[in-house]
């Protein structure tokens, strides 16, 4: 494999770059930085030689914050047919989830505590300049959470969704009747049948609003 890695920590960038070295693969550039990166692999286009894949970190220089993940994205819209794998010190799903919009072919996202695992890290860079996939448990596990929140809220109808938002503001039922202009047994009715829905049982109690705002904002 032809590999570029972008990582500002100098001792694990090295440490990549030694690893993948060792085992054959060729390291072709080794950069701090989301511009670096850009520019690094614009340079090796223009030679006709671009990287099998590119291995960031999710953070990087000058803020810390999302050029690593931002560059990454970039690259799998100008570059196709180069995979894609971000390092991240712990699942940022909102990263994730922008990496993974459209396809997901050539593209991973990988804790760096992965890395300590040689064998499933190599496999894993190997997998997604191949062009597969290569994800880490954490970050399926919470996609497939938030998954599972958000399909509770598709049972709801259009109307059942306003009355539990403006319960998520606070409202009373009588606040809310009044808001929508129905009566406050319609209103009760759709009460009811978000909790039915969202499968809060009468056992519940009180708690039962509380838990749906709960399950509306966590989404």
């Amino acid at each position: 494999m032809r590999v570029v890695i972008a990582e500002d920590s100098v001792l694990l960038r090295e440490g990549l770059t030694r690893l993948l070295t060792d085992l054959g693969h060729d390291v072709v550039a080794g950069v701090a930085d989301a511009e670096a990166l850009l520019k690094k692999v614009a340079e090796l286009d223009a030679q006709q030689a671009l990287p099998d894949v590119v291995v960031a970190d999710v953070r990087m220089p000058p803020t810390h914050t999302d050029e690593g993940v931002r560059a990454a994205v970039r690259l799998r819209k100008d570059y196709p047919d180069v995979g894609v794998l971000v390092l991240s010190q712990y699942v940022e799903e909102q990263y994730a989830t922008e990496l993974l919009a459209g396809s997901s072919n050539g593209v991973g996202y990988l804790l760096k505590d992965r890395v300590a695992e040689v064998r499933e890290f190599v496999d894993a860079v190997v997998r997604v300049a191949g062009g597969g996939t290569a994800l880490d448990p954490e970050v399926v596990a919470q996609l497939l959470g938030r998954s599972r929140k958000q399909d509770v809220l598709v049972g709801l109808t259009p109307r059942e969704r306003e009355v539990l938002g403006l319960m998520a503001e606070g409202r009373t039922n009588s606040a809310i009747a009044r808001q929508l202009v129905v009566s406050d047994g319609a209103v009760e009715k759709h009460v009811s049948n978000i909790f039915l829905k969202l499968g809060l049982s009468p056992s519940d109690g009180d708690h039962r609003r509380v838990l749906a705002v709960l399950t509306y904002l966590n989404t």
